[in-house]
């Protein structure tokens, strides 16, 4: 099977322009937000944080990691967010391998506890993450918050 790369934004800026517009066509969110999160995280050392997995130069998967995922519980940050692998993709392993791969690096940068928002039951469990509580979102409702401690 074939490797796919982990790219950390940070280390390939020149990816933005395109990673904006991917995360952007697959969550509807608009393309100026990514874009302002990702400047911000050229900038920083720390939050936000985006990860992106390539097919040799096709986006195939991202992720980021971001203060808040639109939820009311501001004390659980940072959250893993925009978790996305293209249909055609999936049952590879990619999903597992990126949230390693992001999980180890936000170790490495300081944040060894991360948050998740999701409606999926057994999905996150199988990486290592465990159901917290359920959250309430920004625009009403519940959602399950998920959380993943680092190993040292």
């Amino acid at each position: 099977m074939k490797e796919h790369t982990m790219v950390k934004l940070r280390e390939q800026p020149q990816l933005l322009g395109a990673a904006s517009l991917w995360f952007h066509q697959k969550w509807g969110i608009p393309q100026a937000v990514y874009a302002a999160s990702m400047a911000d995280c050229l900038q920083s050392g720390g939050i936000p944080q985006w990860y992106l997995v390539l097919d040799g130069d096709t986006l195939v998967a991202g992720a980021g990691v971001i203060a808040n995922d639109f939820h009311l519980r501001r004390d659980l940050s940072p959250n893993v967010c925009a978790v996305y692998v293209e249909p055609d993709h999936r049952g590879r392993g990619i999903a597992g391998r990126l949230l390693r791969f992001l999980c180890e690096d936000c170790r490495q940068l300081g944040f060894p506890t991360l948050y998740l928002v999701t409606d999926h039951t057994s999905f996150y469990e199988r990486y290592g993450w465990s159901f917290l509580c359920m959250v309430q979102e920004e625009g009403g409702g519940q959602t399950r918050l998920y959380v993943h401690h680092a190993r040292r």
